[in-house]
């Protein structure tokens, strides 16, 4: 069986020459952190990675949470591993230093992120959903309960949840039912049912803090009458201690197709007197309070289509290492060779790495974006606000794919569980679903990013002439023409598409959502294949001046082969989106 091993030098070359690092360093409240300090923090990073959260990875899936009379009781090892998760410091990396936090870089947190979703997707879900929960308290919380619950929740010691879906409230938030009434103290009594909860009950955490989107009575109907409530399993004193257990309740958690280590609740509340909550914000606010901590969790799930994917492929090239098995076509000698010889499996192998290297470079380059918009940088913000359904939706549809193509280099052992490959493949499916479905994130690109921006396109076109740009840079140099002329027809797809979504929106919306997925896709293409670009250009420029670190010509050989295999598919996607409506809406209804 294979072990995890953290790509190092990869995420160290694209924070710093992608990314750049040492501009992040250099931004307002980042003056402690510097490039050895990172490398540093990578490095005791992918030894937790590898050392406590993948032994116990295979585990949290075939045995799974135990839920018994609203109890929870997680895998072998994954109360451990939490509790020292929380004692090394790793959950306080990314928050406020006023809170305990250590106040790193969201490109730094990125990067060590990568490593738990790879080692232990189930696990890492607890701290990137308590992570969330505090992002919307630290912005939108009155002092008193940041002050109250914050220290706990970034150190680790209480985790936090979010709240939102209902038995028949699933991606239409408006239809949501949960009610929560005021009383005189200014508290708030919540009743009502969620589901899909993750992490909503657990035994790694004294106290869980819920964050739950309820109705007023006298609330507006639809988005505008949502509130939004801290809900503790247990309520909190006024020095800090626990009281007595508030009236909520795991009624049961879901039996899923994957990350079965992470526990996903039915939550019940109020079955009593009512649950005790405290609003965050003002009243029927709670809506655009929760897309703080959706936001959040949107790139981060974007993470873990790269991290699952990281996984897959060492897994099988682990297996195409070891395996031999058949003749090697070509091969005139008599030497017994590994499947690692066979062209097709060279094939799929590629596909893995070259597409796993673009989806990170795309995620480390949309935290940078993080940083530099925390400095006030309005450029910045308007790349992030535009590449985060990108980052979500592209890399766990790419994720999904990937999964299922390092399986295939297993061959029939691979759809065996004893091989360990399964699992990664059903666990990257909920990827694509949860914190808004591809389709979700693909009408957020078309519309609020794209149609309807202030400026309509702007924020694309910007990103469109810096591709250009590196096009027409890389094309100066032979050995990278190749790449250049992909990238350049890539561009001139996704601006075609751009053009034409802007033109149509408001005239036949319709037409222009059925293509919103495909426009997605051609996005995530065409930025992932421009990063590699870059990423190309300087590793020829390192190979040319000496330097002999085998890890340039590897980067070339994967950018070279982003180029020829996915950029192509640009074109393809721009005639579905500018050209497939109609065969979308071909079919009656009743011949389905």
């Amino acid at each position: 069986m294979s072990t995890y091993v953290a790509p190092l030098r990869d995420m160290q070359f694209i924070l710093k020459d992608i990314a750049g690092l040492e501009e992040i360093c250099a931004l307002p409240g980042n003056e402690e952190c510097s490039v050895d300090l990172v490398e540093s923090i990578l490095d005791e990073a992918a030894k937790f990675a590898t050392g406590v959260l993948d032994p116990i990875n295979r585990n949290g899936d075939s045995v799974g949470s135990q839920c018994q009379d609203g109890v929870v009781t997680t895998a072998t090892g994954f109360k451990e591993a939490y509790k020292l998760f929380c004692e090394t410091g790793w959950n306080a990396m990314p928050f406020s230093p006023e809170y305990g936090g250590q106040g790193l870089p969201a490109s730094v947190t990125m990067a060590v992120n990568e490593m738990w979703k790879s080692a232990n997707m189930a696990f890492a879900l607890c701290p990137m959903l308590t992570g969330g929960a505090i992002e919307a308290i630290a912005h939108h919380a009155s002092d008193e309960l940041k002050q109250k619950y914050l220290p706990k929740m970034v150190e680790g010691t209480w985790t936090g949840t979010m709240n939102l879906t209902e038995p028949n409230a699933g991606s239409d938030l408006a239809a949501i039912s949960t009610k929560a009434k005021k009383l005189d103290d200014g508290t708030y009594l919540v009743s009502g049912t969620k589901i899909f909860i993750t992490w909503g009950e657990n035994d790694c955490a004294e106290n869980i803090i819920h964050l739950v989107l309820a109705r007023l009575p006298d609330a507006p109907p639809g988005l505008k009458g949502i509130s939004l409530f801290l809900v503790p399993k247990f309520l909190v004193n006024d020095d800090g201690s626990l009281g007595q257990r508030n009236d909520l309740i795991c009624a049961s958690i879901e039996h899923k197709m994957g990350i079965h280590g992470s526990p996903t609740a039915v939550m019940s509340y109020g079955e009593k007197e009512g649950a005790v909550g405290y609003l965050i914000g003002e009243e029927n606010k709670g809506v655009g309070y929760m897309f703080t901590m959706m936001n959040h969790a949107r790139v981060n799930v974007g993470l873990e289509g790269v991290g699952i994917a990281e996984r897959a492929y060492q897994h099988a090239l682990w297996y195409a290492r070891e395996r031999v098995q058949g003749k090697i076509v070509g091969d005139k000698s008599d030497e017994k060779k590994t499947i690692l010889h066979h062209p097709d499996v060279r094939r799929l192998l590629m596909e893995c790495k070259a597409r796993t290297e673009a989806m990170r470079t795309l995620a480390y380059y949309a935290a940078a974006q993080i940083d530099k918009a925390h400095a006030g940088d309005a450029a910045a913000q308007a790349r992030i606000d535009l590449l985060t359904p990108v980052v979500k939706g592209w890399s766990t549809e790419q994720g999904v794919e990937l999964t299922s193509t390092a399986l295939q280099v297993f061959g029939g052992v691979g759809f065996i569980e004893e091989t360990g490959a399964c699992q990664y493949y059903r666990d990257s499916r909920i990827t694509t679903i949860y914190e808004g479905t591809t389709a979700i994130q693909a009408n957020d690109l078309v519309g609020r990013k794209l149609a309807r921006e202030k400026v309509p396109g702007a924020a694309m076109k910007a990103m469109l002439a810096e591709i250009n740009a590196t096009a027409d840079e890389l094309a100066a140099n032979p050995a990278l023409a190749n790449i250049a002329v992909n990238l350049k027809n890539g561009a001139n797809s996704l601006s075609t598409a751009t053009d034409w979504i802007i033109a149509n929106y408001d005239s036949n919306p319709q037409a222009v959502h059925a293509g919103s997925v495909p426009f997605l896709h051609l996005t995530g293409i065409v930025a992932g294949g421009w990063l590699m670009a870059k990423s190309a250009g300087i590793a020829a420029s390192r190979i040319a001046a000496g330097d002999s670190d085998t890890f340039y010509p590897a980067k070339l050989a994967t950018a070279e082969y982003f180029a020829t295999h996915q950029l192509p598919f640009a074109a393809a996607y721009a005639a579905e989106v500018t050209g497939g409506a109609a065969s979308v809406f071909g079919l009656p209804e009743n011949l389905f």
